[in-house]
This record gives structure tokens, C-alpha cells and sequence, in this order.
């Protein structure tokens, strides 16, 4: 399957189809410097079978964990280019999940002002959502994806089969990200979720996915208007993320996609809604209440960057397939959290 991402001279393909990385070279010109860049949860064997496609290809593998999309490891990397002698004419790719892809491609769009990218996602969460769209960042302390550019990529290559190698945790963790975008989205979608097996569905399920965001970043490249929407849960998310996160010292956090499906619950309206949702969590095995520090998740959001003179965007949903953008103050935010 192929759907074309339509941004005049930024357009590209997005590729869906099993041993897809196995034929980059034919889909790319690999014919040049490539720095491929991975993290140590990615089995080693995705960035060499791109490597082998090469000409002269340099993996770079850096830790796994949000840790790595921080300035150390970002400079780490371009670094290493200026080493290797990288121009313009040569390429960036990313072989891994959401981390991979966004420390990799702001690399990419800030060497020299700008270099190819392609991104090979390997995980549910960044097959269905992040590897699209051009959002590129790393993190700033404890802000989230603070430093960063819009920056599309040439090429992405979406190989399914890479999935085989998730935890069965990791699987369902990017899950949420299509919950989330059927909800606003795709009402049939969500009702796949209900009705039908995931693992069997699961290309339909990305391709859907990928469809709407797809569609999304057409109409609102930048985010002025529309593509909020994609934020459905995640500025609650992003605080919850903070606090109960998985790090390199806590084990029994929570990953991003869990910290999304808890962080949209209190936007739907729809009690009816939430309760069907509550039901399709239980079936994922996603979290559906977890208990955390109200006060520090509050803090944490109040340095949200969506916030602008005082009041930020969310994402509410009245209906299954529908949504309404709000823009509120620090009260109204925290009267959400709180659940009043």
C-alpha cells in the first residue's frame, strides 16, 4: 500500500508493505553518505539490512529511552557527520520508534540547514503516528520536544514485519495513538477496535491511521489551525508522562501511548463514549485510571509550549467522530485535571 503525502515541492511517498526495508535502496538513492541512526532496544539486524543497501552507510546507535532526544546526544550526532565529511547531498535515516525518529530528523534538518531524511519506523506508536508529518524535536529539561522544526521527510518506509520483535506491551502502547485518532476521526475505525482482532487488523489499522493524520497535516502542515486535533490527550498526557514515565531509573512507569489514552479520557463528553472507550482499553490491556501527583502534573503543564498568553488549545470530544478545539486558561486546565 502507498499514500502520498501532498505538500507541493515537500510531498512524499509513505510506504506500507511487509520486507519494505529490506528494498530501500530501490525506493531511495542510497548512493551517497548515509548516517543511519538507531537506539540499543532496536534489534541491530534493522539498521544492517539498511547499511547493506548502502554505499557508504555509518550506524550510529544511542541509548534507548527519551533520554537520548536531549542536546548531548543531538550534537553527539552532528558531530559525528562533520567527522564523516556529510554535505547536503547526503542522508539521514531513522531505523526505530518515536525517539529515533524525532532526535534523527532534527538532526537532519539542521545540519547545514538541511539534509534529506527518511524514516523506517519500527514500532506501533510511530508506524501509525509520529513517523509522518514532519514534526521533528528534542527534548529541553523537562520540556518535551521544546527544541525543534517542522522538517518532512523525503521517504517513509512503513515495514509491518518489524513489529514481530515488540514486547507485546510496546505493541499495544502504540495503539493508543489510533484509539485516539479514531475517536475524532473514524468512527468505523474505533469499531474495529471493539469487534475485531488487532493483530490480525493491524495493516489496515496503521494504513488508517496514517490516512487520517495524513489528511490532517495536508489541510495544516504547521499547526495553525486543524492539526490540534492530533493533540487529543496529550497535553494531560505529557504532564502524566512526566511524573509516571518510564526512565532509565524507573521501571514501572508508564510509556507515551498509555500516558495518551489516559490523558483523552476526561476530553470526551460522551459518558456513553468513555464508557465504550473504558471497554476497548480493557480489551488492549491500555490503562484505563492510574494514580499520580496531581500537583506535579499540573506544574508540568503550565510550561506545556502550546500555551500562548496565558490560555492553551485542548482537544475535546462531544461525539465518536467528532471534536471541538477549546481554548482555556490555567483554571479551566486544572479543573479538567482535577475532574470538576
Amino acid at each position: 500500500m502507498k499514500l502520498t503525502m501532498r505538500l507541493g515541492e515537500r510531498s512524499y511517498d509513505i510506504i506500507l508493505k511487509r520486507g519494505a526495508l529490506h528494498n530501500l535502496g530501490l525506493l531511495a538513492n542510497l548512493n551517497r553518505r548515509v548516517l543511519i541512526v538507531t537506539d540499543s532496544g532496536v534489534p541491530a539486524e534493522y539498521a544492517e539490512i539498511v547499511r547493506a543497501q548502502c554505499r557508504e552507510g555509518h550506524i550510529e546507535t544511542v541509548p534507548q529511552g527519551e533520554g537520548s532526544k536531549c542536546l548531548k546526544v543531538y550534537e553527539k550526532l552532528l558531530c559525528r557527520m562533520l567527522e564523516l565529511g556529510f554535505d547536503r547531498g547526503d542522508l539521514v535515516v531513522a531505523v526505530g520508534g518515536g525517539v529515533v525518529g524525532d532526535l534523527a530528523g532534527f538532526v537532519a534538518a539542521t545540519y547545514m540547514r538541511g539534509v534529506d531524511f527518511i524514516n523506517c519506523p519500527t514500532t506501533t506508536l510511530s508506524q501509525i503516528d509520529s513517523s509522518i508529518g514532519g514534526k521533528v524535536a528534542v527534548d529541553l529539561g523537562a520540556a518535551k520536544n521544546i527544541v525543534g522544526a517542522f522538517w518532512q521527510p523525503r521517504l517513509v518506509v512503513v515495514d509491518p514485519d518489524t513489529l514481530s520483535t515488540l514486547p507485546r506491551r510496546h505493541f499495544i502502547n502504540g495503539l493508543a495513538e489510533a484509539v485516539k485518532m479514531s475517536l475524532t476521526s473514524d468512527a468505523e475505525l474505533f469499531e474495529m477496535f471493539e469487534k475485531l482482532d488487532v493483530d490480525a487488523e493491524i495493516e489496515t489499522i496503521i494504513y488508517r491511521s496514517l490516512l487520517i493524520k495524513k489528511q490532517v497535516v495536508e489541510k495544516d502542515e504547521t499547526e495553525k489551525g486543524m492539526r490540534a486535533i492530533l493533540n487529543l490527550g496529550h497535553t494531560l498526557g505529557h504532564g502524566i508522562e512526566a511524573v509516571k514515565g518510564i526512565t532509565g531509573r524507573r521501571t514501572n512507569g508508564l510509556y507515551h501511548g498509555e500516558c495518551v489514552a489516559l490523558g483523552l479520557l476526561p476530553m470526551i463528553e460522551d459518558r456513553q463514549l468513555a464508557k465504550r472507550v473504558r471497554a476497548v482499553y480493557r480489551k488492549l490491556g491500555l490503562p484505563a485510571r492510574v494514580a499520580y501527583n496531581k500537583e506535579k502534573v499540573w506544574a508540568y503543564m503550565l510550561h506545556d509550549k502550546k500555551f500562548r498568553d496565558g490560555r492553551i488549545t485542548v482537544v475535546k470530544v462531544p461525539g465518536l467522530g467528532c471534536w471541538r478545539l477549546d481554548k482555556l486558561d490555567a483554571d479551566g486546565l486544572n479543573a479538567i485535571l482535577m475532574g470538576k
